[in-house]
């Protein structure tokens, strides 16, 4: 008996590609489910991680410059209220006590610029850079910008402040720059607020994935384990519902292949019992005719015996071919050498076959042919087999001075031929017409040796070319009413 589980390894290495286990090369083995599954949720976690490092910074920069750029507005807005215009000079009323104040910051140096309407320096320092020609000054609008003042990094903030001189209105720019060391360590003190617990969290988050795997992957755990369990000889389907419904189409095919299996197993214990039954019979009347020789003394009974021997011998390697050609047949899932052949000239070769055997008992054996070739897709070895038992059933049945006619033509479905083989013969009554073609049956009152397997052999050969074989009447005289069988098979064309 064939252990199953091979045929399950069989069928998952089918279905899912060495690839799909993660293979880079089949060489290499394969790789665990769960291993697969865990490096998919893990690396784009760690993918993601910096990631959310790099935006967690970016957004705590943000976060970080928004107070400190209105305190620079506030500045701004303050130095424009002390700038005074008297006739057409512009100063800026700014006490001693206020700048100290504006300048007093224990971290971060703080610049502070006037420009007038010609560009003269009105009050504070003079290495604020000024704004580049593209980003112009609106008045009442703060703008900001990011500068360098001696090798350190400001931020600046500018406006455009109108005032009212003899000459008329004159624009002027206040400018507040401030390093940056009170932003870095915001931004550094909500970077660590926020990164710190994801060093905790991650850990947990991968412990918690791999026990949510485990979990998740324990019915398949529980399947690989029954599938293990099982006995060697045990064909029974593999329960589905007990399965997730993820992996239901791997179990619905790996049932596929046990039930297929089973039917192998079935046909291969019938095969056994048919031919033990039915070799019994002849291989003893064999033993019994060589005995009988033996013990003969005349020449001539003794060649009679050996003629018996001969006879019985030819009857006994045709029973042979058959069942061996019946369980080949039956175990033939679908068509191998599947090629285009002239069904019409398959049928003549055939008759001609015969022709020697049709002679012996005078029979008019005969090929109808309209020169046309009927040509299908299929197994030249089946149908040579399918014409001739057809042909040996139609010579042994038909009495001597007898007709047997092949037919082949097209049938009026189109992609559809049919194959005929008419003879003169007892007929078969219409209530034995299905059971002549099971194996060994045979029709009671028959005075003809036979097997019964040449018909069953046919319905196989048909059913694997997708076609039927039906038993009608040959009606071959009027009156009286004459009438032998009519041998139809239906032979789709096929594809290649």
């Amino acid at each position: 008996m064939a252990d199953v589980r091979p045929a399950i390894d069989a069928e998952l290495q089918r279905l899912l590609p060495p690839e799909s286990y993660g293979l880079k090369h089949a060489n290499k083995g394969p790789r665990s489910l769960f291993g697969e599954i865990l490096d998919w949720m893990l690396a784009p976690l760690l993918l993601l991680w910096p990631m959310s490092i790099a935006v967690t910074y970016l957004v705590a920069q943000s976060i970080a410059t928004a107070p400190f750029d209105r305190s620079l507005e506030n500045s701004v807005q303050a130095i424009s209220q002390q700038i005074k215009a008297v006739g057409d000079e512009i100063s800026l009323t700014l006490p001693m006590s206020a700048r100290q104040i504006l300048r007093a910051d224990e971290n971060d140096t703080i610049y502070f610029q006037v420009i007038g309407p010609r560009g003269e320096l009105i009050a504070g320092d003079k290495d604020l850079s000024l704004p580049a020609d593209g980003d112009p000054l609106q008045v009442g609008t703060i703008t900001y910008r990011d500068s360098r003042i001696a090798g350190n990094e400001v931020r600046i903030a500018a406006t455009l402040v109108i005032l009212s001189t003899s000459t008329g209105p004159s624009p002027v720019m206040v400018q507040v720059a401030e390093t940056l060391e009170k932003r870095s360590q915001l931004a550094n003190e909500i970077i660590k607020g926020v990164i710190l617990p994801q060093f905790i969290i991650l850990p947990i988050v991968v412990v918690l994935v791999w026990f949510g795997l485990s979990r998740g992957l324990a019915p398949l755990n529980a399947l690989q384990n029954r599938i293990r369990n099982r006995l060697v000889d045990d064909t029974s389907p593999i329960e589905e519902r007990a399965a997730p419904q993820e992996i239901m189409p791997l179990i619905s095919s790996f049932n596929d292949v046990l039930y297929q299996l089973e039917d192998s197993v079935q046909s291969q214990k019938r095969f056994i019992a048919d031919a033990a039954h039915q070799l019994k019979t002849p291989l003893a009347g064999l033993r019994m005719q060589a005995e009988l020789a033996q013990r003969e003394n005349s020449p001539e009974e003794l060649q009679r015996s050996l003629e018996q021997i001969a006879d019985s011998s030819t009857r006994a390697t045709r029973l042979v071919q058959q069942l061996l050609s019946l369980a080949r047949m039956e175990n033939t899932n679908k068509l191998s050498e599947k090629i285009l052949i002239d069904l019409s000239q398959s049928a003549a070769d055939a008759t001609k076959n015969w022709l020697s055997a049709a002679w012996e008992k005078n029979i008019d054996l005969g090929y109808e042919t309209n020169q046309q070739s009927h040509k299908m897709y299929g197994n030249p070895v089946m149908l040579k087999e399918l014409f001739n038992n057809l042909l040996d059933n139609a010579i042994k049945y038909t009495p001597p001075n007898g007709t047997v006619t092949v037919d082949v033509r097209q049938a009026n479905q189109a992609g559809l031929l049919i194959v005929e083989v008419k003879d003169t013969g007892p007929g078969i009554p219409p209530e034995e017409r299905q059971r002549v073609l099971e194996r060994f049956y045979r029709v009671l009152g028959s005075d003809i040796e036979g097997s019964g397997l040449g018909l069953a052999i046919v319905k196989e050969i048909a059913t694997q070319h997708g076609g039927k074989l039906e038993i009608l009447e040959n009606i071959y005289q009027e009156s009286p009413l004459k009438y032998g069988t009519c041998m139809r098979v239906y032979l789709p064309v096929g594809t290649p």
